[in-house]
């Protein structure tokens, strides 16, 4: 059978290959219905290959539905096994290795980015080990929605000694990490066209999730306080405020506690919940980590965190916190969402936790960040003396740069990136435009003292040459 080829060179066996070429005339029409095929020792010996090769190809096909055979006539080419022939769209894939080699070289100011080379590997994977070997065989099955009760009872041990978060295990619903615990919110509490108080700036991706449930945002200016809680609207009913109060994202602000009880009463007298994002204050260089909002009204609050911050975001670890009125549903909306977070990773965090090791790592990376931190505003001052503000810089993995006499449009953002360097616009995470314009985050958590150097120089040069 001269239309039949095998190449023996191809990593493809030959049953497949013989299959694959036979299902693709038949779908194709060339062998049409009814067609008699040769017999399974015919095509073999012109093949030159096993019997056995071609009858399990055949059987393949008959178990597909593309063959039939009739006892005593041979093998036939079922009905119906015609597909008619769509005219192609072509479609390009862009090949984007070139842009990744590229992008090896660029410096990249992200925030929210750890030092992903000072994991602590050696620790992780001892106790990952551990629970792989030692742990019960039902470990590996289906799991419960909310979390592991060894993780989410460690979580609210370790919550209270170090934020002042008060909640019961089983308030804690473990989630593959910050995203998620946002997006179950939304599911949680916005019908359409529910109107959300929320602060801006605010992460662009919070007000996309919000805003993809149907919720209509009510920005409230930050300032370098946090949130304005004074220019709260009066009369409109809320599904929920969101604040980051402990460190407001992206300005740095820290919200004090006259406006953290005027939230708390507003939220009482609107009857709202509040929704508070606690993404990176375990990192405060001036003193010790503020208290959290939900330890005031742990009734009301809704309290997110996150692990992507303080150890990695590779492990997709998360949590929230939820009053007891909404538990139920959260959970129910877990499991349809993903099943349960993974298991391993859970219990390898759970012992993680206890052990120590992660208030350790927590230790050592404050001293690592904080001279980071001292670094990036050493070179900014030195490269741009007067002409740079720095806000925000207290708590976490970023600052804010203000410039004096530059706006980061489009245009100069490309061509700064062109140059090596990528830095981020605040404008890009604000609802109410043109007020933030000369900002940018600069992240320094994942970079070096010589990339911070370099980076800052690069930056100065592609602005002067602008």
């Amino acid at each position: 059978m001269a239309w039949l080829t095998i190449d023996r060179s191809l990593q493809i066996p030959l049953i497949r290959q013989i299959y694959k070429q036979l299902r693709t005339k038949i779908l194709n029409g060339e062998l049409s219905a009814g067609y008699r095929l040769p017999s399974t020792r015919s095509l073999a010996e012109d093949l030159e290959v096993s019997r056995n090769v071609v009858l399990e190809a055949y059987d393949q096909l008959l178990a597909e539905g593309y063959l039939e055979g009739q006892q005593g006539a041979g093998t036939f080419v079922a009905e119906g096994a015609y597909l008619k022939k769509k005219d192609k769209i072509a479609t390009f894939i862009k090949d984007d290795s070139t842009s990744k080699k590229n992008n090896n070289n660029i410096i990249d100011f992200r925030s929210g980015i750890p030092a992903l080379d000072l994991f602590p590997r050696k620790q992780w994977g001892q106790l990952a080990k551990s629970v792989s070997i030692e742990t019960d065989h039902s470990l590996f099955g289906y799991d419960s929605p909310e979390g592991r009760i060894e993780l989410r009872s460690v979580l609210s041990d370790y919550l209270l000694r170090t934020r002042g978060v008060e909640c019961h295990p089983d308030q804690l619903v473990i989630t593959t990490g910050a995203t998620q615990a946002l997006t179950l919110i939304a599911k949680l509490l916005i019908s359409l066209n529910d109107k959300v108080i929320i602060e801006d700036p605010i992460t662009h991706e919070i007000q996309t999730i919000f805003q993809s449930y149907g919720a209509s945002l009510l920005p409230i200016r930050v300032d370098k306080n946090g949130m304005d809680t004074s220019q709260f609207p009066h009369g409109i009913k809320t599904a929920f405020i969101f604040v980051t109060p402990s460190h407001q994202f992206p300005m740095g602000g820290t919200l004090p506690i006259q406006r953290r009880i005027q939230l708390i009463e507003y939220a009482r007298k609107m009857d709202s919940y509040i929704v508070e994002d606690d993404y990176d204050s375990e990192f405060r260089y001036e003193g010790p980590p503020v208290s959290s909002l939900q330890g005031l009204e742990p009734e009301r609050t809704i309290y997110i965190g996150t692990f992507s911050k303080i150890l990695s975001p590779a492990l997709r670890l998360g949590y929230l916190i939820l009053p007891p009125t909404l538990i139920k549903r959260c959970r129910e909306l877990k499991h349809f969402s993903d099943l349960h977070t993974p298991s391993l990773e859970q219990l390898t965090l759970s012992l993680f936790i206890r052990e120590g090791f992660l208030e350790k790592h927590i230790f050592r990376m404050k001293k690592v960040y904080r001279k980071r931190r001292d670094f990036l505003k050493e070179q900014l001052y030195n490269e741009f003396g007067d002409k740079v503000k720095i806000h925000g810089d207290s708590t976490g993995l970023h600052l804010i740069a203000e410039f004096d006499g530059i706006h980061f449009t489009d245009i100069l953002l490309s061509k700064i990136h062109d140059d090596g360097i990528k830095v981020y616009p605040v404008e890009s995470h604000t609802i109410n435009k043109g007020l933030y314009s000369n900002h940018i985050i600069l992240g320094f958590g994942n970079l070096d003292e010589v990339k911070i150097a370099n980076g800052v120089a690069k930056f100065k040069k592609s602005l002067l040459t602008k």
